[in-house]
């Protein structure tokens, strides 16, 4: 039995009338894999199934393996002509298969005489629940928010519900993960109350003065008045309007916010509207949505601005997964990833190709970063055997409208996506389609465009597709810009999907030339940043379309992480199981080319970056190439005290515009220096590496050296193998082992190397190029935990955690 839910229901009768309240459904779930049809019964017997807390992954702990959905397949969107066999496109985890979640809970008399929904912020994938042994309601995309009404299937007593999810093979490009992901919530309300996500914010007009906040309310019952309040959220009232006008079932109402505090990403200020319920003079329910003022507008003349000011997205495109934990939703490792990319200056976000989380939502608006939340990888035409296009007919529009009335009050949401590089491009009924698409996400929210990223630039030329976009997002094709500019009368254009340049972090490969689709025998990326897929291209082809462009609106880097799954250019190829298209590596771990995207994104801070690492035995007098990013536009290097002469950025030359390459360096061992200088020549900054010596000992560095006492908080320790002198020593791939002990505990560990078939929750892993991260997770307790780390001929080392 779900105690906290027990507990809940039975103290009902203790709150107000007005109480609504949302329980988490965390706790005391039983699963287990494999298609038990006599699961949906009462007493059926699941007490040899295991014991898991929602969230929840089943496939992450896999093992990785060639033969888990191997598809023979030719993949369109990379050029392909002929079918091949990929072993790793969606991670060689387990994630196919049936399996069953059953939760037992009480349920008080005075429950059954309100509303009571069953909500999933997302189910991977095919849900069909039940409530003692009836079928409640089905939802089959693994990436949607849906509800059920559960009144009429519950019982005063226990109760017993169970959830069904399968996973088809051929099912997805990349790995879609396994489970009851993200979070479940019982919804137990009046009769008289606010509609389930029927609360609509916008505000029309903002300037200096004041804020014009519109609030369309719909509600269900015989509620006949409502009081709508907004304050800070440290709760200070700011102005409270009540309305007894209903049109239909549906309240609207006009606040007025005097000097508003706008919402952006340098200033993510938030409010809070409180709205209040009446029937007869009695309150019958009361929610608080969190909401940010600001305007967008999407011009010919201007492109894009926020409130009132132009500006190019500096953006990053996030799969779903957050490594190492798979796709069970966990805010820590959200933020994580979040604040990185703040770091970096990235200032928004794309969901590709999935529709966000409410948790990564509520942090963007947080943080300040915008969004562009996307809604399908595939419409009717199939990209894979056994994806989204069995559902498309009779679930699409559901979907839309779900997406954006569960989430089109979060500020940070700046345009809606579509689709992501469907077939459907080509055709009239793919155009057809387009246009049914974006009328739903206008008719849902007439505040917001729409956008499709789009990889057949010809096609969408040629039949209008393009055309009738609210926003033509172009996913790479740079070659093509001008031409669709020409051509789209919108007369702007949006880089929704760019770069997917590949590396793999600490590898560099001589010698150092661009190159498409370079492989190599170790099945690695070289991180001088100048390898690329066919299809795509390096990150200066981008820039200087955002320098060069006016019209073009900004860029969405494929990816700010690397993900499990599509290991490009590796498709073929064993052992590879996730990307190399991140910025930062499967780890989170900072690749070389964090550092050229901040030196141009962040330029509030400064930037200096030395590349390659300097431990290079046996190359000796040869030719080893050292690049520098930086913010500032003139440095000089030295090696062991020797210059090798001063670089200046070149607007007119392609590799020399955003890049300091010192391309004749003969590697010696030592210490290699750069001085950056200033317009006068005055030394503004140094930086310096130097050769490592033998492994000695380990350096941890928390990112959070306190968590949260609440079963979920994550700290993220960064483990180094350094020499006796503190250096890192960039080419140590040692086994190491951890243990935690106290209040908190090993959650998982992870290198970033796309080739490594250890397991992430096993407290044990190599060290990929001197470095890996061990996930420490909080118990409920508060106290101390201690993470130790081991290797063999290394000398130990611990770091301490508080809990609270």
């Amino acid at each position: 039995m779900n105690k906290q839910l027990f507990l809940f229901l039975l103290l009902m009768s203790n709150f107000s009338f007005a109480q609504r309240t949302e329980t988490l459904l965390k706790d005391n779930w039983k699963f287990s894999k494999g298609d038990f049809e006599k699961a949906i019964d009462i007493d059926f017997n699941d007490e040899s199934w295991e014991s898991v807390s929602i969230p929840h992954d089943w496939a992450i702990k896999g093992p990785f393996n060639k033969e888990n959905d191997i598809q023979r397949v030719k993949i369109l969107q990379d050029g392909e002509k002929k079918a091949t066999e990929k072993s790793g496109r969606t991670g060689a985890l387990p994630y196919m298969g049936t399996a069953w979640y059953r939760l037992k809970f009480n349920v008080s008399s005075q429950s059954l005489d309100k509303k009571v929904l069953l909500h999933f912020d997302g189910a991977m994938s095919e849900a069909k629940v039940y409530i003692n042994g009836k079928f409640v309601g089905e939802h089959p995309y693994g990436y949607a928010y849906f509800y059920f009404d559960i009144g009429e299937f519950i019982t005063e007593g226990e109760n017993t519900l169970s959830v069904r999810l399968h996973n088809e093979p051929k099912s997805s490009r990349w790995y879609p993960g396994a489970g009851i992901y993200r979070n479940v919530k019982l919804i137990v309300k009046n009769k008289d109350a606010v509609e389930r996500w029927g609360t609509t914010i916008s505000t029309p007009f903002v300037d200096k003065e004041n804020a014009k906040v519109i609030v369309s309310t719909k509600t269900i019952g015989a509620v006949d008045k409502i009081v709508n309040e907004i304050v800070t959220l440290e709760g200070k009232s700011i102005t409270k309007i009540e309305s007894n006008d209903k049109f239909g079932s549906t309240f609207e109402t006009i606040l007025a916010v005097p000097q508003p505090k706008l919402w952006s990403p340098e200033t993510p200020n938030l409010y809070r509207l409180i709205t209040t319920t009446y029937k007869g003079g009695v309150e019958t329910d009361q929610i608080k949505k969190t909401f940010g003022i600001r305007t967008i507008s999407y011009t010919s003349e201007k492109g894009f601005e926020l409130n009132g000011e132009q500006r190019k997205f500096k953006g990053v495109c996030l799969h779903h997964d957050l490594g190492p934990i798979g796709i069970a939703i966990n805010r820590s490792a959200l933020k994580r990833q979040l604040v990185l990319m703040k770091e970096m200056g990235a200032d928004a976000i794309r969901t590709a190709h999935n529709m966000p989380s409410i948790e990564q939502l509520e942090l963007c608006d947080e943080l300040g970063l915008m969004v562009i939340a996307e809604s399908f990888d595939e419409w009717k035409k199939p990209k894979v055997k056994n994806g989204y296009n069995r559902f498309f007919d009779d679930w699409a529009k559901i979907d839309v409208e779900n997406l954006v009335r569960a989430t089109k009050n979060h500020p940070s949401i700046i345009m809606w996506s579509a689709g992501n590089e469907v077939p459907d491009q080509y055709g009239t009924a793919g155009v057809k389609r387009a246009k049914w698409l974006q009328d739903i996400f206008h008719k849902e929210d007439p505040t917001r465009p729409v956008t499709v990223g789009m990889d057949q630039v010809k096609a969408v030329m040629a039949n209008g597709f393009g055309a009738i976009l609210d926003i033509p997002g172009l996913n790479y094709r740079t070659h093509l810009y001008e031409d669709a500019f020409e051509v789209f009368p919108q007369g702007f254009v949006l880089g929704s999907e760019t770069a997917s340049t590949v590396s793999s972090r600490g590898v560099y490969k001589f010698p150092v030339e661009e190159f498409k689709k370079k492989k190599y025998s170790d099945l690695q990326c070289s991180s001088y940043d100048l390898e690329a897929c066919p299809w795509s291209n390096i990150p200066e082809d981008d820039f200087i379309l955002q320098d060069d462009k006016p019209w073009v609106l900004g860029e969405f880097v494929w990816t700010g992480f690397d993900y499990l799954g599509e290991p490009s250019p590796y498709n073929e190829e064993w052992p590879s199981r996730s990307s190399y298209f991140g910025i930062c590596d499967l780890a989170g771990i900072p690749k070389d080319r964090f550092y050229l995207y901040k030196s141009r994104w962040n330029t509030k801070e400064e930037t200096l970056h030395i590349l390659p690492h300097w431990n290079w035995e046996g190359r000796e007098g040869e030719v080893t190439p050292v690049f520098v990013y930086t913010n500032y536009d003139k440095a000089e290097l030295f090696i062991n005290g020797k210059s090798q002469g001063i670089r200046i950025k070149d607007k007119t030359t392609r590799l020399d515009r955003y890049r300091l390459r010192w391309m004749d360096v003969k590697y010696e061992a030592g210490t290699v220096k750069v001085v950056a200088y200033d317009k006068n020549d005055k030394v503004v900054a140094e930086k310096e590496i130097r050769t490592a010596g033998k492994s000695h000992h380990l350096k941890l560095e928390a990112d959070r050296t306190e968590i949260m006492a609440n079963g979920e908080d994550i700290s993220f320790v960064t483990v180094s193998v350094v020499d006796k002198n503190g250096i890192e020593c960039p080419t140590a791939n040692i086994p190491l082992t951890f243990s935690v002990k106290g209040a908190a505990d090993f959650r998982a560990v992870c290198n970033g190397d796309a080739t490594s078939l250890e397991m992430f929750h096993l407290p044990k892993m190599k060290t990929f190029n001197g470095k890996l991260v061990v996930l420490v997770e909080s118990k409920n307790t508060k106290g101390t935990a201690t993470l130790t780390v081991k290797g063999k001929g290394l000398k130990s080392n611990q770091v301490d955690l508080k809990v609270q």
